[in-house]
């Protein structure tokens, strides 16, 4: 697997892959919208295939992970994108690294915690406004949750 940082080159799929896997390249969350498109970030690749994609926002001491996606999960892919994140992060100077989920992301909540991210912040019902800007955020999740709140995770760096 390469690991790599995105550039300028890699603007049009990514457009698309965003497209196919969030509805759209915005992400629209309680901290405001994002153009996920425009970030900066890290691809990762097996055999020249992209398998994962994360991007990020640096804001005051803090890198914000906006979007982290593994099409191939279980096989160290989203690992390897959070440590070149942390890398990065540090690399600038920032002293944290933060991130929202919504609750029905189990998934992301296990994953980001034995990565020692700590749970910070909840922010019930944030979704619904957040639909109101992005209405393709569905209602209901595959594991049949509502999906409803957002919740940031946060790690000292």
């Amino acid at each position: 697997m390469e690991i790599r940082e995105l550039v300028a080159d890699d603007r049009a799929w990514l457009r698309a892959f965003l497209i196919e896997h969030w509805g759209s390249p915005q992400m629209v969350y309680s901290k405001g919208v994002h153009e996920c498109d425009q970030l900066p970030g890290f691809a990762a690749f097996v055999e020249g295939e992209v398998v994962g994609v994360a991007t990020l926002s640096a804001q005051e001491d803090a890198c914000e992970v906006v979007s982290l996606d593994s099409l191939r999960e279980g096989r160290g892919i989203g690992s390897a994108l959070m440590q070149a994140v942390e890398q990065w992060a540090s690399e600038q100077g920032l002293a944290r690294i933060r991130l929202i989920t919504t609750n029905d992301n189990l998934n992301a909540l296990a994953f980001y915690q034995k990565r020692g991210y700590e749970l910070v912040r909840l922010y019930p019902r944030a979704v619904e406004a957040a639909r109101r800007v992005k209405p393709q955020i569905p209602l209901i999740a595959d594991n049949g949750l509502p999906i409803r709140d957002e919740l940031e995770l946060e790690k000292w760096i």
